[in-house]
Order: C-alpha cells, then structure tokens, then sequence
C-alpha cells in the first residue's frame, strides 16, 4: 500500500517511488575484473563502440585468403576443389568463409576453435565452434592442449575426438593456455566513452521533452488554503495547455499575479565532448592498429596511408597470418591423407596491396633502374 507523505500546509514535495533512474546500457562493463571470464565484455564492446566492430572486420579482410601448392597435380586439382566447395555450417561453403570466422574469433576473444568432420572415411566438413562454451586445459606434456566441453548432463569432460579440433590462440601467456582478445585493456576506456555517449543522449532527451518550474510569487501574505488551491488551479490549467499542445492546440497560460516560468535545467550548458571523445577513440584505435582513416574517423588533413603505416599493418596481417597457418594446414593435410593423395604441399597467401597501384609501379621502375646503373658499372671496371 502506498503511503502519501505528510507535509506542511502550503509546501510543496515530490516523492519518487516507482521510477528509476536511467541505467547504463552496456552494464556488464561497469562491473569488469580483469580476472577471466570477460567473453561477454568483448561482445559487449563490439555492440556498444561500432568502430571496434568495423575494425575487427576490416582486420579479417584485410588478411585476405589462401591457396595451396601441391607437388602432385591431382592432389592440388583435388585440394582446391574441396577448399572451395567444403561446407562451414551456417549456411557458409569454402575455407574462406571458414577463415573468416576464425579470425573474427580469434581477435575478439583471443582464441578460436574448430572442428573437421569426417564421415565415411572421408572429410566432409569443417566447421568452427562457440569458443566461450569451451574450457583448455594443458595435456599430459606442456605441448598438449586438451579442450573440454559439456556433455549431455552438463559437466564437463575431455571432447572424445581432440585430433580432429582446430585450437588457435592470440598471444597467449605462460600462466595459462588461453590467448589473448584484441580488445583486451579496453573496457575502462570504453566504459567511459559509453558513458560520455549515454550522457549526450539524455541531454538531447530532455532537450526535446523539456521540464518546467512555475512558480507563483506572493502567496507568502495569503491564507495558507488559499494559497494551496491557488497552486493547485495553475498546475492544473499548465497540465492542461501542455497536454492539448502535445494534439497540435495551441493554448495559451493566462494567471494573475507574478507568475515565474523557466525551463529546469536550461541554464546547465552541454559540454563539449569532442576533445574527450577523440582521445580515448585515439587510445581505442592505437590498439587496433589500424590506420584512422580505415575506419571513417578524419584526423588529418590527408587520407593516405603512409610507406611506413603500410608496413606496420602489413607486419600485424601477417603476424595474424601466421596463427591460424597451422589450422589451415591441418585441414589441408587431412583432407590429402584421407583421400590417399601426397600429402607434401605449400600455402600460399594473398598478396596484401596496401598502397597504390601507381607507386608500387614507380618503385618498381626506380629498383630495376638502380639494377641497370650497378650492372652498367661493373662492366666499366671489367
């Protein structure tokens, strides 16, 4: 039973009992421990900043793709053939749609895991998994990792088939076999990034639902009831003309008297956010890795990617590059053994392209002419 709180003739008093504050939209980052478990943090992330999700995309294309070279040339008619059509579930077909949510998994929360399904002596399949249902735990040597999952009662055991999981990690550290995320390190700086975001919303909210003080001066040398069913015919009458302003009525506030009317709130300024904002999305970005300009934000006058931008990038894409080639490898190999073809091969990446196409040929010609002076020297000395 709700209780109506006493007060004294002729005051006025607000009690709020069944409306709560506005709550944060991404909470689970306000509570963050670095201390394990922060799966749901990075998805959060990725949900609240949409500059972290484009560069995470952007990281998975920019790697690019694969193709394999085989000694024999059945063998690599055939390997090609299957890295192509192989389904990956969810609808997807191909190694490439497979790599790529590798990769989004990898970097997101700094391991990925998949699964190679054979039937009938045959590869049939490959498939990557939800990593966050999933516990590591080193083997019988350092060198073994053995990945655990929940059985049909819920508890957890080995996975009966580890030679035909695909387990990479991000980085991973000596104190345990989990990799790490790309975002880790950012929540407290994101946590307040949402926080300045949120802000700028409910400012705007109350910019276009705006709240009013009406205040009626003089009611001091009035009998105390006269004044409180005064006050309470212009609150009713104020009620009135900004409900029928809410239909398209124009109705104008007539009270006698002096009668004061401001806007709550509207001496407060918003504050600028824009210096705040760009050094915690300078932070943000810096781990990432990526060029500014990759991801929408203009910083600089020029939108070009430097030599030395280009070679820092290409360096990260390569490094990632070099995570996921055992995976790859071991898809590729076991798909050759089964079919009983050779199993020698090489993978071969794609070509990262990351400047023009016009300096890469200036650079080219610069080379070959500085190749031309040196041999047009030694024939002098001859």
């Amino acid at each position: 039973m709700l209780k109506r709180k006493k007060t004294e003739t002729g005051t006025v008093a607000a009690v709020c009992q069944l409306r709560s504050g506005n709550a944060h939209p991404f909470g689970a980052m306000r509570s963050f421990q670095p201390l394990g478990g922060e799966e749901r943090i990075y998805r959060e992330l990725r949900e609240a900043l949409p500059v972290l999700d484009a560069a995470v995309g952007k990281m998975v294309r920019l790697c690019g793709g694969f193709q394999p070279k085989c000694r024999n040339p059945e063998a690599q008619e055939r390997l090609e053939t299957f890295l192509k059509t192989v389904p990956c579930g969810r609808g997807q077909v191909g190694m490439d749609s497979f790599l790529s949510g590798y990769l989004d998994s990898l970097l997101t929360y700094g391991r990925a895991v998949g699964e190679m399904v054979v039937a009938g002596g045959r590869l049939r399949a490959v498939c990557w998994g939800d990593v966050t249902a999933l516990e590591a735990q080193e083997g019988e040597n350092p060198l073994e990792t053995v990945l655990w999952g929940r059985d049909e009662h819920g508890l957890l055991r080995p996975l009966p088939y580890q030679h035909l999981l695909l387990f990479t990690t991000m980085n991973p550290e000596p104190a345990h076999p989990y990799g790490v995320s790309l975002f880790r390190g950012m929540p407290f700086l994101a946590e307040i990034l949402v926080k300045i975001y949120n802000t700028i919303g409910i400012n705007w909210e109350h910019a276009g639902n705006i709240r009013y003080s009406v205040v009626c001066k003089g009611g001091e040398n009035l009998d105390p009831t006269v004044a409180q069913e005064r006050g309470r015919q212009v609150a009713q009458q104020w009620a009135r003309a900004m409900e029928d302003s809410k239909n398209g009525t124009v109705r104008d506030f007539v009270a006698v008297g002096d009668v004061e009317i401001k806007v709550i709130g509207g001496e407060a300024p918003i504050l600028d956010s824009q210096i705040p904002v760009r050094q915690i999305l300078e932070q943000l970005v810096a781990k990432t890795g990526l060029p500014p300009f990759l991801l929408g934000l203009s910083w600089s006058t020029t939108e070009r990617m430097s030599v030395q931008q280009a070679d820092l990038l290409t360096s990260e894409l390569w490094a990632l590059r070099r995570m996921v080639e055992p995976a790859m490898e071991k898809v590729c190999r076991t798909f050759l053994a089964l079919e009983g073809l050779d199993d020698r091969f090489q993978i071969i990446w794609d070509d990262i392209s990351l400047q023009d196409i016009t300096q890469q040929a200036q650079a080219q010609l610069y080379q070959a002419q500085a190749e031309n002076y040196r041999a047009e020297a030694a024939r002098k000395e001859e």
